[in-house]
């Protein structure tokens, strides 16, 4: 039965998001969190591995979530739940693209996705700023994460350095070296 609910699930969130992987967390966030398959921080955290792992960060976090819930097999179920929709959509479009295309009203559809989606990247930046901040509303606002925020602002003001030419890479490696800094290193 989990194994339906992992497909059913993740198919609507591939069904249902346009704009990638970033518009695809608020969908996540609140379908995951309200089945109770992941604490907001669990997902925060899968969010993070998922975006420095290799390939698509949403589908990377459709395996973490479907392993959490049924090992390999969910893992496997949820992936294909996930991009089963795009891959069923893209085939289509292909097929009939050159006819589409042609249609006043296909292009402005496809212009009127482009704020949508950034609507929902946006939104899906926000989450996952309240909670690494913990800034959310089961909090209250009153205990922020100031040593986060305090790494948000430096790594931030790092990037925007031109001269140093900071990358991705840099990035990551200053943002885990200040966080065994302050944190330490845990096993």
């Amino acid at each position: 039965m989990i194994l339906l609910e992992l497909f059913a699930t993740f198919f609507q969130i591939g069904l249902f998001t346009i704009g990638g992987g970033y518009a695809m967390i608020p969908l996540i966030t609140d379908m995951v969190i309200t089945r109770g398959w992941a604490t907001p921080e669990q997902l925060m955290d899968w969010i993070a591995i998922g975006e420095s792992t290799p390939g698509p960060f949403s589908v990377n976090v459709a395996v973490f979530i479907g392993m959490e819930q049924s090992g390999i097999l969910g893992a496997i179920v949820a992936m294909l739940g996930l991009v089963l929709p795009s891959f069923i959509i893209i085939l289509i479009i292909a097929r009939f693209l050159t006819r589409f295309i042609e249609y006043k009203g296909v292009t402005a559809a496809l212009r009127g996705l482009n704020p949508a989606a950034i609507g929902l990247i946006l939104a899906a930046a926000v989450s996952i700023g309240m909670t690494a901040f913990n800034l959310g509303r089961d909090s209250g606002f009153d205990e922020p994460n100031i040593t986060s925020i305090t790494i948000f602002l430096i790594v931030f003001a790092l990037s925007r350095i031109k001269k140093l030419k900071f990358n991705a890479h840099k990035i990551i490696l200053t943002s885990a070296v200040l966080g065994v800094v302050l944190y330490g290193f845990v096993v």
